[in-house]
């Protein structure tokens, strides 16, 4: 009895250990102080946006295949347009490895991908506009005033593109999160112009389902 008590106060604790980091997350001004989630730890659970505007719940107690969550800033941002570019061949072979593959950006639902240079794209795009999983997994940031005057400036309106207020943005990162929830692969980078790959991206995948 002591030793399934044990292991229930232990269960108990370790599936917590996501939702309290997100809790305790507040957004520092520079990216380089965000503090991701990192390898051993839970997936935490997190609600977005699809693109037509419907609530697209991430649970990772009810994962039924593993997760590799792309963040990335939003169809506005050249060096992501780039980077799901060169993702386009390497999904199919990520998917029939058995990964879903879903990829998160600060655009409002509406603007997902439209807001793209290559709207014709069948990624599965999550609106994180109100920034709840990019904070959950520790890789959320906040602009300065200065800085977001000056992206304004020069016709980036994050409010626009966000439709929230809050100035935030995520580190560009990759996630692999397995069926069991446990994250098991995890990169970012706090100069949004460094980004994996698409062939680093599909060797992760394979090491972490063990092909």
């Amino acid at each position: 009895m002591k030793l399934n008590l044990k292991l229930f106060l232990w269960a108990l604790a370790f599936g917590f250990t996501a939702s309290a980091h997100a809790a305790a997350y507040q957004p520092p001004g520079d990216p380089a102080e965000v503090k991701p989630l990192k390898v051993g730890d839970r997936a935490p659970t997190f609600t977005v946006r699809t693109a037509k505007g419907d609530n697209y719940l991430f649970d990772p107690a009810k994962r039924v295949k593993p997760a590799l969550l792309i963040f990335y800033r939003g169809g506005w941002c050249p060096y992501c347009n780039a980077q799901l570019s060169s993702l386009r061949n390497a999904e199919p072979e990520l998917i029939a490895m058995g990964y879903e593959v879903l990829f998160m950006s600060t655009d409002r639902p509406e603007l997902l991908y439209t807001s793209l240079k290559e709207p014709s794209i069948n990624y599965t795009l999550l609106s994180d506009a109100k920034m709840q999983a990019a904070q959950a997994f520790g890789i959320a940031f906040r602009l300065d005033d200065s800085t977001f005057a000056r992206y304004k400036a020069v016709g980036l309106d994050l409010e626009a593109t966000t439709g929230e207020t809050h100035h935030q943005l995520p580190v560009p990162s990759v996630f692999i999160v397995d069926k069991s929830g446990v994250i098991r692969f995890v990169h970012w980078n706090p100069d949004f112009k460094v980004r994996m790959s698409a062939d680093e991206i599909l060797a992760a995948g394979r090491a972490a389902v063990g092909k």
